[in-house]
């Protein structure tokens, strides 16, 4: 990586700390420089960056190894980076309807009156600091401090698409419909993320923007754009005649796209879907269906090579002449008109149905994952639905049967972790506890993270630490003390300090952790003595 001349203006990271063996986190000695930072990686990335996050005063950088995690860290301790160049932003212009319900109460914590108020939002050029908690969401930064007001004490449930919102120093406009705790303010009708454009995020770090007061909209536009209608063409595939809620289309994942607030998403365990598609001949990264607590039944609409992996479940295929049963991890056939039945887990959580020429949905941002936190890619299958299976191209074998973990195993609860980037907001009892301590896995679980109970974990300083960037086994903490362990479908900033981040190869059997499940955690050897190298 190469390192820029000092001059004025140009920035320097006061310290990296490890996230896992395969991110970083760059803190920088100004906050002004993160945008910078961010644009220097961005246009000059060391072999070995695959992302590039910015947060409040952070910087986060994924990298392709744990090797290149160490080298990478090595050249930044080292670097020097020129500002940001500001004449290469974008200016966007977002016509606002100031009729919040929260802008009586801005207006009287900062001592205004609401048409002051409706002033010194639209007065003034905010810049996007960073991305993240929904697709297209931006935390924007102003030019000045007058409208710095706390976020709600009891955060609402459901906020409308299009509410622009205040929360700190920031300001932002909620792209779709989703919890929320910020002041708002008014609304808008400009689609803050839409799959139609070639750049759905309308606005990424260091678009500049200016709000424009205006007293009403037409009722013809809308404020954010909808899932594409899935097709129901019959033809080569599986109809599903039984699913539970939780019955998604997962492949894995759309890398690259943290930026613009989109985490990777994809299979939960990953290794039982590549297992799956080996095994029936198609490529690692071909769409799969991901099963939770199984119970489906579909039916082959044409002659289907199949095969189950992840979770062990009871494979029942039946036919006009008769029952057969079906083995994990092995190559069947399902013929036209037979049915499939999965049973529930003898053990695990998630089971993973791969079809020869993978399923063909159609895909967004490079991927046919289903992102639940985002919404992003196809909708839960449900009863009715037909499941379309892309033709085999070339020459594929069917692969040989493949052994399974024993999900059944005590160790598969038994979590690696790898302690940092914030153990040092906990007090030495909370580190201690972490690793002795039993943890229940909570009804709480689902594919953005795994809420635990158990004692609680001490932070050992006051205040709010500004939001950084996070990846997908990062052991969140907030006030309460329990641990919340980050999944496939994570937001891409979080605003609570990260205690440890789950090792190598652990999100998997983190996906076969069932609720009500005793977890325990390890920290990996050699990463006690070099938490803060």
């Amino acid at each position: 990586m190469p390192a820029t001349t000092e001059s004025g203006g140009a920035g320097r990271i006061r310290g990296v700390r490890h996230v896992g063996q395969r991110a970083l986190l760059a803190e920088l000695e100004h906050p002004e420089d993160v945008l910078a930072l961010q644009e220097y990686l961005t246009a000059n990335p060391p072999v070995g960056q695959l992302e590039v996050i910015s947060a409040a005063e952070t910087v986060m950088i994924t990298c392709s190894t744990p090797e290149s995690a160490r080298r990478i860290r090595k050249a930044l301790l080292n670097l020097v980076f020129p500002p940001r160049q500001h004449g290469e932003n974008a200016l966007v212009r977002i016509d606002v309807v100031y009729d919040g319900e929260d802008l009586r109460d801005v207006a009287a914590h900062c001592g205004l009156s609401p048409e002051a108020v409706l002033t010194a939002h639209s007065s003034q050029t905010w810049t996007a600091a960073f991305t993240g908690f929904s697709p297209g969401l931006a935390y924007m930064v102003g030019e000045n401090n007058l409208l710095n007001v706390p976020r709600r004490p009891s955060p609402r449930t459901s906020v409308p698409a299009g509410s622009v919102a205040l929360g700190g120093k920031y300001s932002s406009v909620y792209p779709r419909v989703s919890p929320g705790g910020w002041q708002i303010i008014g609304h808008t009708q400009t689609a803050m993320w839409d799959l139609a454009r070639e750049n759905p995020a309308l606005v990424t770090p260091g678009t500049e923007v200016i709000f424009q007061p205006v007293r009403a909209f037409s009722a013809t536009t809308g404020a954010t754009a909808e899932r594409p209608s899935p097709t129901q063409e019959e033809g080569k595939g599986l109809r599903v005649l039984q699913s539970l809620p939780l019955t998604l289309i997962q492949d894995l994942g759309r890398a690259g796209n943290a930026a613009i607030g989109v985490s990777t998403s994809g299979a939960m365990d990953r290794q039982s879907l590549q297992r799956a598609n080996r095994i029936v001949g198609n490529s690692d990264g071909a769409a799969g269906l991901e099963i939770v607590d199984g119970a489906l039944r579909v039916e082959a609409t044409a002659d289907q090579v199949l095969a189950v992996t992840g979770a062990p479940v009871k494979l029942n295929i039946a036919s006009f002449h008769g029952q057969r049963t079906a083995e994990m991890a092995y190559p069947f056939a399902l013929l036209t008109g037979e049915v499939l039945t999965l049973g529930k887990p003898s053990s695990g959580f998630r089971s993973y149905l791969a079809a020869r020429g993978g399923f063909n949905t159609p895909e967004i941002l490079g991927s046919r994952s289903t992102d639940t936190l985002s919404g992003l890619g196809p909708a839960p299958v449900t009863p009715g639905q037909h499941l379309p299976v892309a033709p085999v191209e070339g020459t594929h074998p069917v692969g040989w049967p493949e052994a399974q973990p024993d999900f059944s195993d005590p160790e598969a609860a038994v979590l690696d972790i790898t302690l940092g980037p914030r153990a040092d907001w906990f007090t030495e009892e909370a580190l201690s506890l972490l690793e002795s301590a039993g943890w229940t896995a909570s009804n709480e679980l689902n594919r953005v993270g795994m809420r635990l109970e158990g004692p609680k974990l001490q932070w050992s300083r006051t205040g709010e630490l500004p939001s950084e960037g996070t990846i997908a086994g990062c052991i969140q903490v907030p006030p309460s003390g329990q641990p919340v362990i980050f999944l496939s479908d994570h937001p891409t900033t979080g605003g609570y300090p990260v205690i440890a981040v789950l090792a190598e190869n652990q999100l998997a059997k983190a996906a076969q952790i069932r609720p009500g499940t005793t977890v325990g955690f390890r920290v990996v050897p050699h990463q006690k003595e070099t938490i803060d190298a």
